[in-house]
């Protein structure tokens, strides 16, 4: 796992290309750690669970953004070979540039909308992107057999799972488990992992 200062320089590395192109938002700039690099790494609380045994992990973030939660996770879990997904080209050669820089050589930035994407992958995360129901539309046919779909949520979880249930059934895939965490704010911020398998 990476050190303080390796997340630090990573850090740095990202509000200098925030500074180019938007990312997050500048209000955001100053909550970085607490809510997006903090928040990408709640992945931590599914991998332990799930893949601590696995070998040759491969990932497919769905609609990376500025690259949360892929660029996280591949720079903590050097083991997982993560696909950072989004159809923005600038914002891919954002994480292109900030993953050559710190010389991550397990992350592999990808212009191109998910549909198009002929791969399946033994997990798939997506983060602030869509509704649940229509996620799960993109993220479940990229999924492997006995794969995970890990969708990070807010506390609307509930309404998103029901309206996403003939989905689920379409791709035979179904909910094993809610993850809920809070982020470290002074304000009470939950959010939920939702963990999905095929």
């Amino acid at each position: 796992m990476a050190n303080k200062e390796y997340y630090k320089n990573y850090m740095a590395i990202f509000l200098e290309e925030n500074s180019k192109i938007n990312l997050i938002s500048k209000n955001d700039e100053k909550y970085l750690w607490e809510k997006h690099v903090f928040d990408s790494l709640a992945f931590g609380n599914f991998y332990e669970k799930y893949l601590d045994d696995k070998k040759n992990i491969t990932l497919l973030d769905i609609g990376t953004g500025g690259g949360f939660p892929a660029l996280p996770i591949a720079i903590t879990y050097p083991d997982i070979e993560v696909t950072a997904l989004d159809s923005i080209g600038k914002k891919i050669r954002a994480i292109e540039n900030i993953s050559e820089k710190l010389k991550l050589k397990n992350i592999h930035p990808l212009c191109m909308r998910a549909e198009n994407l002929d791969r399946e992958f033994d997990v798939v995360t997506s983060r602030a992107v869509s509704s649940l129901k229509n996620i799960c539309e993109y993220a479940l046919p990229r999924l492997k057999k006995d794969g995970f779909f890990v969708a990070y949520k807010s506390r609307k979880a509930p309404e998103e799972i029901e309206e996403a249930t003939p989905v689920l059934k379409k791709y035979n895939a179904k909910i094993i488990e809610i993850i809920e965490y809070d982020l470290p704010l002074d304000e009470k911020i939950t959010r939920n992992l939702i963990i999905i398998s095929k």
